[in-house]
Parts: C-alpha cells; structure tokens; sequence
C-alpha cells in the first residue's frame, strides 16, 4: 500500500488556517459561490426533462415515446429539449458521459506505484448504490436489446482510456498488443457483470456487483503485475 505524507497533510492544514485567519481579517469572503438563479432554473428545467422522460419510457416504452411526447409532458417546447440533449439516447444515457469522466480523472491522478487496476478498483468502491431514477434507468434499458447494445457501446469508451493508461505501466511501445487486450478484458467484465446481474430475478444487488468486480479486478492485477515482472530490457 502507497504510504501517507503526513508533513503534507500537516503543511495543507497550517495553510488552510493561515488562509483563513487572512480571509478574516480582510473581510474576503472564502465561501463558495452560491448557484445562480438563471443555473438553478437551468438544473429544474434539465431534471424535469429527464424525470418524465424516464417515466414515459417505462410506462409506454423507449421506442414509443416521442420526443414531442416528452416535451409535452415536461411542459416545455421540442426546442427546449434540444437546448440540453441531443436524442432520446442522450436523455437516457445521460449519466454515462460523468461516469467516464470520473473513471478518466481517477486514472489520470492516481499515484506512483499504483496501477490502472488500482485505480479501477478505486472508482468501482466510490460508485454509490442506484437511486430509483438510476434503477428505472436499469430497467428500461434491460427490456430493449437495442438500448444494451447502446448501453455497451457507452462503457466501451473506457476501453480507450484503460489502453493509455495500461501501456504506462507496462511501458508500452506503439506497436506493443497488450494493453488493449488487458483494457477489453476489463470492459468486457464491467459488462459481463452488469448483464448477469440484471438476467437474475429482482432488483441488481449493488453490493454483489462491487465485491464480483473487485475479484476480478483482483484477478486481472496478478495477470498485470506478471507482465511488468516479465517486462523486456530496454534497449
């Protein structure tokens, strides 16, 4: 496990009240900038979209639902539902985009010394338990096999990032294979997961899906760790 600097953690806490003590005595205010009326109505109007959206999915299907529908329902014009989402699939999907996003930034700071998997390891463990936005999400895209083939393709976007990331700790030529066989093998069982869970009877268990991640992540870093063992000489 990679050690805790504590003159660090020791040094950020006697700038933090330095900082403070100036801020006081200058008056500057330190507090975070409070949202906007103009970003807050931004939010509603997006959550709305996407909250009746999912419900009409549910209740008339995917394929069903128009647009039009949806912009009738949510109480606001086609145009409207343009200015925040591209299709229904973006709608849908929406929370796709943060998840790589996160994912991206987990790997692009994680410490010397630990891995990609170590890093996968990190963001799966900081993944919360689904909401019900986020289990009627689940649902309707599991009653279309179009919308998992979509589904797929969303997390098949990691695998990029998991192929960068892996031929750093391999020290990786252009040319070298491996690491892109060691990404797909890691999305292929982020989606190997996701689809058993879902086959079986009820709601996915959140709990169950990190600790059958977290083996095979497990598994897959002796595999990783080997190769870096076995890493040829440098010319």
């Amino acid at each position: 496990m990679a050690t805790i600097d504590t003159s660090a953690a020791t040094g950020a806490a006697t700038g933090a009240g330095t900082s403070a003590a100036t801020g006081a005595d200058t008056g500057a205010d330190t507090s975070p900038a409070k949202e906007g009326l103009r970003e807050r109505k931004k939010r509603q109007t997006r959550d709305t979209i996407e909250r009746v959206a999912l419900r009409l999915f549910a209740e008339r299907g995917y394929g069903e639902t128009t647009l039009t529908e949806i912009a009738e329902a949510a109480d606001v014009s086609p145009r409207t539902i343009f200015a925040y989402f591209q299709s229904k699939e973006d709608i849908l999907f929406c929370d796709e985009p943060s998840h790589l996003e996160r994912a991206t930034e987990i790997l692009a700071r994680r410490p010397a010394g630990t891995t990609t998997v170590d890093a996968l390891r990190e963001f799966v463990a900081s993944m919360p338990p689904p909401d019900e936005r986020m289990k009627l999400r689940k649902r309707i895209v599991a009653a279309n096999p179009d919308l998992k083939m979509r589904l797929r393709a969303h997390i098949g976007q990691l695998e990029g990032v998991l192929t960068e990331s892996i031929a750093k700790d391999l020290d990786a030529g252009p040319g070298d294979v491996r690491p892109a066989l060691i990404s797909a093998s890691m999305t292929a069982a982020f989606m190997t997961v996701r689809d058993h869970l879902e086959a079986g009877s009820g709601t996915p268990d959140h709990r169950e899906a990190v600790e059958i991640l977290d083996q095979v992540l497990e598994f897959l870093q002796g595999g990783l760790d080997a190769l870096r063992r076995e890493r040829p000489p440098a010319d």
